[in-house]
């Protein structure tokens, strides 16, 4: 039986680039950053409150996976964060760079507004009622 997920892999073109940009813009830790089979960089990142969740940045290596950066949801969000101040965060996002994709709005079970990675990814904020 699933009892739960404990990964996602993200694949993205520079992983330094993309760890810096999670972590120092969009507030996630670092989880784990190890050195596999003496090439193979493993990079985990979380949400503070949880960790035993991570996202792996994946440095994209066949042309397969370079076509699949900023694109792997298509036009729908690649993952959602939950915030306890839907706009605060929005704010806070903008003000370190992040480019917004759609202003907070109320809707029936609480507020959302999305942003985009810095591969143009999105992600949906959501604030629960």
């Amino acid at each position: 039986m699933i009892t739960k997920v404990t990964h996602l892999s993200l694949f993205v073109d520079n992983q330094d680039d993309a760890l810096q940009f999670y972590t120092q813009k969009l507030g996630f830790n670092l989880h784990t950053d190890a050195m596999f089979d003496g090439n193979v960089r493993w990079i985990t990142i979380n949400p503070a409150q949880q960790k035993d969740f991570e996202i792996t940045l994946m440095t994209a290596t066949t042309d397969e996976e370079k076509s699949l950066v900023g694109k792997q949801a298509a036009s729908l969000p690649l993952f959602c964060v939950e915030t306890d101040d839907c706009r605060k965060s929005y704010a806070e996002f903008k003000s370190k760079g992040v480019i917004g994709a759609s202003e907070p709005e109320d809707m029936p079970w609480g507020i959302c507004a999305s942003v985009k990675d810095l591969y143009g990814n999105l992600i949906l904020v959501v604030e629960q009622k």
